[in-house]
This record gives C-alpha cells, sequence and structure tokens, in this order.
C-alpha cells in the first residue's frame, strides 16, 4: 500500500480579496493535494517566512503579487532570494503587469516564472491550471 506524500504547501502573497478568492476556487480543483496559506502584504509575508512562532510550514512554492501595501513584492522577492534558508523556494510572480521592465527585474531578482494575470475569469483558471500543471505535477520540489 503506497503511503500518500503531504500535500504542497503553497504561499500565496496577494492583497487584493478578489484575487485571492480566484486562486483559492482554482487550487480546489488541483490535482495535486495542496494547502494555500495567505499573506496580504509584503510585510506578513516575510514575517510568516522568517519567524519560527509562525504556524506555517516552509512553502514548497510561492506565488508573489508585485504591487503589494507595506513592502512591495520585488523587496519580497529580493529578500527571498537572499536568504539562505529560504532561496531554494521557487517564487512565480503572478501581477497585472506586463512592463518589460518588471519582467526582466522580477527574473533579474531571482524569480522562477512571471504570469501576467489574466482578466478575463476563465483565462485566470486557465492560468492557474497550467501553473498547477507545470510546478505541481512535472517539476520536483524540494523539502529540505
Amino acid at each position: 500500500m503506497a503511503i500518500a506524500a503531504p500535500p504542497i504547501e503553497i504561499m500565496l502573497i496577494e492583497d487584493n480579496a478578489a484575487d485571492v478568492r480566484l486562486t483559492v476556487e482554482a487550487l480546489k480543483d488541483a490535482r495535486v493535494a495542496n494547502r494555500l496559506h495567505v499573506a496580504r502584504d509584503g510585510v506578513e509575508a516575510i514575517r510568516m517566512l522568517t519567524e519560527p512562532d509562525t504556524a506555517m510550514p516552509r512553502p514548497d512554492l510561492i506565488l508573489l503579487d508585485l504591487n503589494l501595501p507595506r513592502k512591495d513584492g520585488r523587496d519580497v522577492l529580493k529578500e527571498i532570494k537572499q536568504d539562505e534558508a529560504l532561496r531554494h523556494i521557487p517564487v512565480v510572480i503572478l501581477s497585472t503587469s506586463q512592463a518589460e521592465q518588471d519582467i526582466l527585474h522580477s527574473y533579474r531578482l531571482g524569480a522562477n516564472a512571471f504570469i501576467t494575470k489574466p482578466v478575463e475569469i476563465d483565462q485566470f483558471f486557465e492560468a492557474m491550471r497550467s501553473l498547477e500543471q507545470f510546478w505541481l505535477t512535472v517539476a520536483k520540489l524540494t523539502r529540505p
């Protein structure tokens, strides 16, 4: 009898409540068991990732919006990729931005992928299915 793998821990760093709800719904349909943890701003995200007293386990994948209150997503990405304990975690940027400088800057800071959030709901779900297919099924995530 095979032992089921533990659920994938996903951290969503997103301040837009509608985008959080859409992401929750899209991830419910995932074929891979996952647990979603949400940070509503950059300061909360860094605290959740670095303070040992938070109830959240270390994420296997981070979904990061760029435009966040209190601490910008670019600063959050930079801190994650400079932290020896966190830098191995894949970070996927989910942003409304289509600006070439945002995409280039995100990759230079160490983002593993950049996805522009589609405006249409069905396109958003399709983008999330593609993200799930790759990061939760095809790619191998590490658990140090």
